[in-house]
């Protein structure tokens, strides 16, 4: 019996309370996307029993429903009648359900997509440079030579010019002009400021502002190392573009826009943002002078040492260390609470890329746990656990009872630079070290793997138990590839690209990217490993959730719904677990011939618009 796709709608819209429960709603391939108000007016029980939702799970704020192919359009459309809503995509979807997120997860989700694009620059420095300054402690002379001097250079370019990558990730985050970005960066640097780093050991320049009987004084200091700072100078000048942009006639446009946005930003940037950050590095600095000189002030050190890391603060502490060792016979107690700190954080990002099962996750964790384990943890705070945040949790605990320990057991060392393992070349203690580092990693990592719980791929809930692939496995190239992943070839034939497909729906990409395959098989075989999200009642399209939230379509032949299912033969089932290279539908050419149809078989990355990279073709 046909599925009636008004009553599907309207049961849908009486279940989650109404027109007035819903904030936006937009649809995919095989799911109906929505955004709730209020999840607690929702029947969810009643919504899983309503003919034609064969499916339902929340992910990223958004309801669900899983309808099927050919059928979620029908139906949102219906949708879209009963409740007087507009059209809308799922980026539309995806703005709503983050603005209706907390504001705390709001911030660290731009954090995190900030520092997403970056990472691989700053895992490689990171790790570059742990090594380079564990090769100059153990072996001094290697630390006058050109070579070490040329590749500390090359090692800390991301982290010294740090302000300058992330005020342009920063700009594309918040949709303004890139380069724009790139100047906003590289004048929190300008080698006329006080490098950051220098702070406390060097009186900065002022510049005094005068407005009328007024006096400004800004201090000229830079913002190497980071971070929070340039992302609100980077969001106010994006702001700024944005609303200059619609006020500003389009004859000048092009010179009043940049020109207004560079000078209203830097200004507040340096009288406003910057004071702020110097008060809050002055205030951090006097309180962690206090703090040290206890273990529970230490543990206190250890457990919030990680945001100052994040704020950009924790550059200062080297006036902390230097004061300890000025003193006669005066050893540096301040560097096992720093271990103690970037050694949780190790542990805590070491567990999730151990725990993760999303390849993208994990080739992020464990190179950044690494670099982590060296003494540089941008990569791990910002890659992995400040995004994730319950690792950062589990990082704090960690770094509390290891700097507890560190403090109690009187360790020290002779020098300070260094951390983690290179911190082995300074260390006065080292079996006292090994158990402080055993601690504060020990700890982080196991509550990181209890307290951290992966997002399960959109179509893998409620999945039946994985079934058993057939005997025979059929092997093909891969035709469709991209940031989630590669996708094979589904049958045997000569691969066209999607936009010779003979259907103007499938060639213009309407329904993703992909390719046609002109078929000399009678057998389709799944071309990734995932769960059958839908098939087709005519038994001529099936329908595949996969890894990283990938959704692939094949559909066999063009206009072939009219057969109705003569010549089809489906052996999978919705909700089935398939593996790559199982058999899956069987077809007649001949019929499909015979029906006046083209018998192409269209493989399509269905959500290819979610996703970068993407190539397709026989040789991809």
């Amino acid at each position: 019996m046909a599925l009636d796709y008004r009553k599907c709608a309207e049961e849908i819209v009486s279940h989650i309370g109404g027109r007035e429960n819903i904030v936006q709603a937009a649809h995919c391939a095989t799911r109906l996307r929505l955004v709730i108000k209020d999840n607690s007016k929702v029947d969810k029980k009643a919504l899983e029993n309503v003919d034609g939702v064969k499916g339902m799970f929340e992910n990223n704020g958004q309801l669900q429903l899983i309808i099927g192919t050919g059928t979620v359009n029908k139906v949102y459309a219906e949708f879209l009648s009963v409740t007087g809503m507009t059209e809308a995509t799922k980026d539309d979807v995806k703005a709503a359900a983050a603005a209706g997120q907390p504001i705390w997860k709001r911030m660290l989700k731009a954090v995190g997509d900030v520092f997403v694009p970056i990472l691989p620059a700053i895992v490689a420095s990171g790790l570059m440079m742990g090594f380079v300054e564990a090769m100059g402690k153990v072996y001094p002379e290697f630390a006058s030579t050109s070579w070490y001097d040329f590749l500390d250079m090359v090692a800390n370019t991301a982290f010294a010019y740090l302000p300058v990558i992330v005020a342009i990730s920063a700009a594309r985050v918040f949709g303004g002009n890139t380069f724009l970005g790139a100047v906003i960066g590289l004048a929190m640097i300008h080698s006329n400021l006080l490098n950051a780093w220098a702070v406390g050991t060097t009186a900065p320049g002022e510049w005094h502002f005068v407005f009328l009987n007024f006096v400004v004084r800004v201090m000229k200091v830079g913002y190497q190392g980071h971070v929070i700072p340039v992302i609100i100078a980077v969001w106010l000048m994006c702001t700024i573009e944005k609303w200059l942009h619609k006020h500003t006639p389009e004859m000048i446009d092009l010179f009043v826009v940049p020109f207004t946005t560079v000078l209203l930003t830097t200004f507040l940037t340096f009288t406003i943002i910057g004071p702020i950050f110097s008060q809050l590095e002055s205030w951090v600095l006097a309180g962690a002078q206090i703090l040290v000189k206890n273990p529970l002030g230490s543990a206190v050190m250890g457990a919030i040492y990680p945001w100052t890391v994040v704020m950009g603060l924790h550059h200062m502490y080297n006036v902390i260390e230097a004061g300890m060792l000025a003193v006669e016979g005066g050893m540096n107690t301040w560097m096992p609470i720093a271990s103690a700190a970037n050694f949780a954080q190790f542990g805590a990002c070491l567990a999730v890329g151990f725990k993760a099962r999303q390849q993208r996750t994990k080739v992020v964790a464990i190179p950044s746990s690494l670099s982590a384990a060296l003494g540089i943890t941008e990569p791990a705070i910002f890659g992995i656990n400040l995004r994730f945040f319950k690792p950062i949790l589990a990082g704090m605990i960690g770094g509390t009872v290891g700097a507890f320990y560190g403090a109690f057991s009187g360790i020290g060392a002779a020098a300070y630079g260094v951390t983690g393992i290179p911190g082995y070349l300074t260390i006065q203690q080292p079996v006292q070290y090994s158990i402080l580092l055993a601690i504060s990693g020990g700890i982080a990592f196991v509550l990181s793997w209890i307290m951290w719980k992966e997002d399960e791929p959109e179509a893998a809930e409620a999945a039946p138990a994985p079934e058993a692939a057939p005997e025979k496995v059929m092997e093909f190239a891969t035709v469709i590839s991209s940031s989630a992943g590669e996708i094979a070839q589904c049958t045997a034939g000569k691969v066209i690209p999607y936009t010779e497909i003979p259907d103007p729906t499938f060639a213009a990409g309407t329904l993703g990217q992909g390719v046609g395959i002109q078929p000399e098989d009678e057998f389709v075989y799944a071309p990734i490993d995932g769960e059958v999200s839908s098939v087709a009642e005519s038994k001529h399209a099936i329908g595949i959730s996969g890894e990283n939230d990938m959704e692939v379509l094949i559909h066999v032949g063009v206009d072939t719904v009219e057969m109705k299912g003569d010549g089809f033969e489906d052996f999978v089932k919705e909700g089935d677990k398939v593996k790559k290279g199982q058999k899956l539908m069987k077809f007649n050419r001949e019929k499909i011939k015979a029906a006046g149809h083209p018998d192409t078989v269209v493989l399509l990355l269905t959500n290819s618009d979610d996703y970068e990279g993407v190539k397709f073709g026989a040789n991809v």
